[in-house]
C-alpha cells in the first residue's frame, strides 16, 4: 500500500504513527504541498478534495482522510485495536477522538491559516481577531485537556488509542508551526505528552 505524504504535515502523520504501533509497512510517496502537487488533475482523481493523505490500495483504489485510512487499517489488522474492542469503547474513543477535531483541531488551524507562516504565502486574507480568538481558544482547551489527564493515564482513559495519536500530532505541530505551545504549568498535560512521545511510533 502506498501513503500520500509530506514531511512536517500532521495528518499524514497520524496515519503513520497508526501504522507504526500496528507494524504496517506502508510506501510513502511524498506529495508537495508547496508546489501545489495535491492539485493536480491526476491527484485529484485519488483525493477529490485535494487533500493528503491519501492511501493508495495495491489494486489502485483510493481512500482519504486520515481516520477513514485508520478505520481500514483497523480492519484488515485488528490488534492491537486501537479504536475500541467492545461497543462501550468504540463509542467512548470516537467521542474523544472527536472533542480533539472539533474543539481543538479546528482552533489550531484557524491560528494557523491567520498565522505567519500560512500570511507569507498570501493566498489568503488572514483575520486578525480570528487568530486571538482560537489562539485563546487553544489554551482553554489544553487546561481541560490538563484536568482531564489529572485523573487518566491516556486521552481515552488506561490504554493508548487513536485519540492519542491526535492529540500528539496536534500539539506538536501547534508548538513547532503555530507558535501555540502548551503552557509549561499544565504539567498533566506535559506527563502525558513525555510518555507518548517515548513510543517509537511517535518518531514517525
Amino acid at each position: 500500500m502506498k501513503l500520500y505524504d509530506y514531511n512536517g504535515a500532521p495528518n499524514p502523520r497520524r496515519v503513520k504513527i497508526f501504522a507504526a504501533e500496528k507494524d504496517i509497512q506502508l510506501e510513502l510517496i511524498q506529495c508537495d504541498l508547496a508546489k501545489g502537487e495535491h492539485k493536480t488533475p491526476e491527484f485529484i482523481v485519488k483525493s477529490p478534495s485535494g487533500k493528503i493523505p491519501v492511501l493508495e490500495l495495491d489494486d489502485g483504489r483510493c481512500i482519504s482522510e486520515s481516520v477513514a485510512i485508520c478505520r481500514y487499517l483497523e480492519e484488515i489488522h485488528p490488534e492491537p485495536n486501537l479504536f475500541g474492542s467492545t461497543p462501550y469503547e468504540l463509542a467512548y474513543i470516537e467521542s474523544r477522538n472527536r472533542h480533539l477535531e472539533l474543539e481543538l483541531w479546528t482552533q489550531i488551524g484557524i491560528s494557523w491559516v491567520n498565522g505567519p507562516i500560512v500570511g507569507r504565502l498570501g493566498r489568503f486574507k488572514q483575520i486578525k481577531e480570528a487568530k486571538e480568538s482560537s489562539d485563546k481558544n487553544t489554551g482553554k482547551f489544553y487546561e481541560r485537556l490538563n484536568d482531564e489527564l489529572a485523573v487518566i493515564q491516556f486521552v481515552a482513559g488506561d490504554r493508548y488509542t487513536v485519540a492519542d495519536i491526535t492529540l500528539l500530532t496536534a500539539i506538536d505541530f501547534a508548538t513547532a508551526m503555530v507558535d501555540l505551545k502548551p503552557d509549561p504549568d499544565l504539567t498533566n498535560l506535559y506527563r502525558w505528552h513525555k510518555e507518548v512521545s517515548e513510543r517509537p511510533s511517535s518518531k514517525m
